[in-house]
């Protein structure tokens, strides 16, 4: 009796698809945050790019995932021509320029001319306006005169003379200044230098992706902007900056305008990858308007609100203070001590 006997043949481990694997989500979703970690490569157009490569969706069925760029190298394709998969990705490109930018208008001694800017990072003049604004949320111009009005912030609180500061930020002139000095520094320049005196300034402090971020205001316009990681910290620099005038906390409208300034802060457009000290000069013009005029409509911006965090009574040396503890646990902050 013979007794045919068949090899059974060990279960073979089921291949995941491209279409179910989930980094393909991730480039359908061009998806920024996985550039560095993810490439893929094209069968049909001999290509492999970066996972936020603007080019259109390919099929799923032609298509290869890769975890190391030398592994998309070794298909043999070329690098695809949009999304520059061996290189900067653009966005990390044109971060770079708008920060040489942003050095050469806060290092010139007269304000740079678009046409100038343009030219020191080898990009037209139309085109470097729209990346600019796109990644700072102002204007070459606008960022310029931000540069200045922080230069002048900074020679006063240093003890400089009023005309001192006025040239060493790049003004021509001293009356070009004074059109704009009280709505620049929230009071007058001489009250500035004097720390505020005889002037009344609200202030409430909020979070963003930037850390804590202070904002003080009076009547006239933005008095302070701080940034920071301790909010407590900012507001003693506050009343370090400004001892003789009489600081307002615990207004809840005010607390509630300053959430909304945060929200802008939070504009996904502004440039992540720029530096912080860049990002922190060009917090938006427009919505800083909207806080000395006690109303964000007038800017004609939409906001998205974030919890202004409230500032607790005076201490028992009549300081103001952040309620520490509530802020660092929403913020995952350490506390005091640790």
């Amino acid at each position: 009796m013979t007794i045919n006997t068949k090899p059974v043949s060990a279960p073979q481990a089921s291949i995941l698809s491209v279409a179910d694997d989930p980094r393909w989500a991730r480039v359908v979703a061009r998806d920024k945050t996985a550039d560095g970690q993810l490439w893929y490569s094209v069968a049909t157009t001999g290509i492999y790019c970066r996972p936020s490569c603007p080019s259109r969706t390919a099929n799923p069925k032609n298509v290869a995932l890769h975890d190391t760029i030398e592994s998309a190298r070794a298909t043999g394709f070329r690098p695809c021509k949009r999304c520059n998969p061996d290189g900067l990705s653009l966005d990390s490109e044109n971060a770079a320029l708008v920060a040489k930018a942003c050095r050469l208008i806060e290092e010139s001694e007269e304000e740079p001319s678009l046409e100038e800017l343009a030219a020191a990072v080898d990009r037209s003049p139309s085109y470097f306006h729209r990346v600019f604004k796109a990644s700072t949320g102002l204007t070459p111009k606008a960022y310029a005169a931000a540069s200045r009005a922080k230069k002048v912030r900074e020679g006063l609180e240093t003890g400089a003379s009023v005309t001192e500061a006025i040239y060493d930020a790049g003004f021509n002139s001293s009356g070009r200044f004074y059109e704009k000095s009280t709505g620049m520094l929230g009071m007058t320049p001489t009250q500035y230098r004097a720390g505020g005196a005889n002037e009344e300034i609200k202030f409430a402090v909020g979070a963003s992706y930037l850390g804590a971020i202070l904002v003080a205001s009076s009547t006239k316009g933005v008095a302070s902007i701080l940034l920071g990681d301790d909010p407590d910290e900012l507001v003693r620099n506050l009343q370090d900056r400004f001892p003789k005038a009489r600081l307002i906390g615990m207004d809840r409208e005010y607390e509630a305008l300053i959430a909304r300034v945060c929200g802008f802060v939070e504009n996904p457009s502004i440039g992540l990858d720029l530096p912080l000290d860049v990002r922190g000069t060009a917090l938006p013009a427009p919505c800083l308007a909207g806080v000395a005029g006690n109303s964000c409509r007038r800017a004609r911006l939409v906001f998205r609100d974030r919890p202004a965090h409230r500032v607790s009574e005076r201490d028992s040396r009549g300081r103001w203070r952040v309620r520490g503890e509530q802020y660092r646990r929403r913020h995952s902050l350490p506390s005091r001590g640790a």
